[in-house]
């Protein structure tokens, strides 16, 4: 399935820019989670973090990337001391095209919000797996655990 169709151009920790033809070349897993600081996005952050070069071992790099500003990643980044960057998409480009904004109750009300899911993907661009929905708890290493079968 093929999720990256649209050219496009987000900041990213690090000073750095993402666009199609960087992810070209690569495989990598790109994890959409709610909001930085919050409790469930830092441990799902930090369970990356710990397997980091489990999944570097394997030919994988690991981005982040939610609504937050370019600022707050760059905060959340260095409070946490994540390896791997976080994708700025204030203007929902990659939510939209991975259909990963949805309608959940929060406080008893309907909301519309980030649905935490991870996409995987080879060289080519080529999408081999996604999760959706999940929990922040053990969803690393479940990923992990995919990409050693």
């Amino acid at each position: 399935m093929s999720y990256l169709k649209e050219d496009f151009t987000l900041n990213m920790t690090g000073g750095g820019q993402v666009d199609k033809a960087a992810l070209l070349d690569q495989n990598f897993i790109l994890y959409f989670y709610p909001k930085d600081n919050t409790s469930g996005c830092t441990l799902e952050a930090q369970d990356f973090a710990d397997l980091y070069d489990e999944f570097k071992a394997l030919g994988y790099e690991v981005y982040g990337i939610s609504k937050d500003s370019l600022k707050s990643h760059e905060k959340f980044k260095e409070k946490f001391n994540l390896p791997f960057n976080l994708i700025a998409d204030e203007e929902k480009i990659l939510h939209k095209s991975f259909d990963v904004i949805k309608e959940k109750k929060m406080y008893g009300k309907l909301v519309k919000g980030t649905e935490r899911s991870t996409f995987v993907f080879r060289e080519g661009l080529l999408c081999i797996t996604e999760f959706r929905g999940v929990k922040a708890k053990g969803h690393a290493r479940a990923v992990l655990d995919y990409l050693q079968k």
